[in-house]
């Protein structure tokens, strides 16, 4: 079998409570796989585009469940390591009674952070298309400059990279730090997929003319994370740094904004006012029961890379992606609610879409 993407980063323990509410009143935990990029993997794997995936685990029980939980998943195993010196990620869970998360980590010297550089090679790098990686583990150890250094290489060698910041504060030592070092891996991809926050955390911000001069759909609501975009565009330049910009709004689904050199099919979009040039488009997700928001940011990181290796046009792809997350938050768990191609077409043809913000 050829593998065209290749995904990196940290496969961890997410242990989900049992009840909403703060960490230390919920009574226990279920344990569940998970990891941005573990799910991406495996959200790709769902969607007939199975990848290579390149993750260290601990040479321990919850490493051996993860590593036996990803080939069932479909993915082959030749960049999954075993490191005997090192434990197990784990991520405590909790949630309201919405569905939204917060994280607790334990994570001091685990396996995902001693990611060495090289391992994936510049002959088998070759071999791929795409090359996705999260924030996750540019927060500490050896595998920041991994990752980084995957980057780099991944561009020198042709492949269209992407990268989701995936902002976990307390894995951070400061807010600048996640900055710099963010905004380093950003000048090594293509593609980036972020939420507003993160872009703001990145040191992003909106133009008040763009914001004020919006004239599309739901302007109110989409406005913000567009002007962030452009400005992500804008920072840019020609050489260095994405030329395709996802900004994801929660229930209120996303938009994309993408410049003139971005090789995409641009049916359904629309050029902004202010600079023809860049193409811009919108979904406002879809309405469904949540239950669960834990992985739906990877879900549709998923869904994206997808779309756009299908050859979808950008607001196919928004509409696609957002399907693979929508129908993720209607389970428990990040990896285990992830979803068949089948019934992302299915929502696809139900049409649900959430009606507009009243924001």
């Amino acid at each position: 079998m050829t593998y065209d993407v290749l995904v990196a980063g940290e496969t961890l323990i997410d242990f989900l409570p049992e009840r909403p509410g703060p960490l230390e009143e919920v009574p226990g935990f279920e344990r569940r796989p998970g990891g941005a990029p573990a799910n991406v993997a495996v959200g790709l794997a769902r969607l007939e585009q199975t990848p290579q995936f390149w993750t260290r685990v601990g040479d321990d029980p919850f490493g051996r469940y993860l590593e036996s939980t990803l080939s069932e998943a479909g993915l082959p195993t030749r960049f999954v390591e075993r490191d005997p010196g090192a434990k197990t990620t784990l991520a405590f869970v909790t949630h309201d009674e919405t569905g939204d998360r917060e994280f607790s980590f334990y994570r001091d010297g685990t396996a995902d952070t001693r990611l060495e550089s090289g391992r994936v090679d510049d002959a088998t790098l070759a071999e791929f298309e795409w090359v996705h990686t999260g924030g996750v583990t540019l927060a500490s150890g050896a595998s920041r400059e991994a990752t980084l250094d995957l980057l780099e290489r991944a561009s020198a060698a042709g492949c269209t990279t992407s990268f989701d910041p995936n902002f976990r504060p307390e894995l951070w030592p400061d807010t600048e730090t996640f900055t710099r070092v963010g905004r380093d891996a950003l000048a090594r991809v293509d593609v980036c997929k972020a939420t507003v926050e993160e872009l703001e955390r990145l040191g992003f911000e909106a133009d008040s003319a763009s914001t004020e001069s919006d004239s599309s759909p739901d302007a109110e609501s989409s406005a913000k994370p567009e002007a962030l975009a452009r400005a992500v565009l804008e920072d840019s330049g020609a050489e260095d740094g994405p030329h395709t910009v996802f900004v994801t709004r929660g229930g209120e689904g996303a938009v994309v904004v993408s410049s003139p050199c971005a090789p995409w099919t641009t049916a359904g979009s629309r050029s902004t006012a202010a600079e023809t040039d860049l193409r811009l488009a919108g979904h406002p997700g879809f309405d469904v029961d949540v239950v669960d928001t834990t992985g739906a940011g990877d879900a549709f990181v998923a869904g994206v890379i997808a779309a756009l290796r299908d050859d979808r046009s950008l607001e196919a792809t928004l509409a696609f992606a957002n399907a693979v997350a929508a129908t993720t938050t209607t389970g428990t768990g990040a990896m285990t609610s992830l979803p068949t191609r089948d019934a992302v077409d299915s929502i696809l043809e139900d049409g649900a879409e959430s009606p507009p913000s009243d924001s």
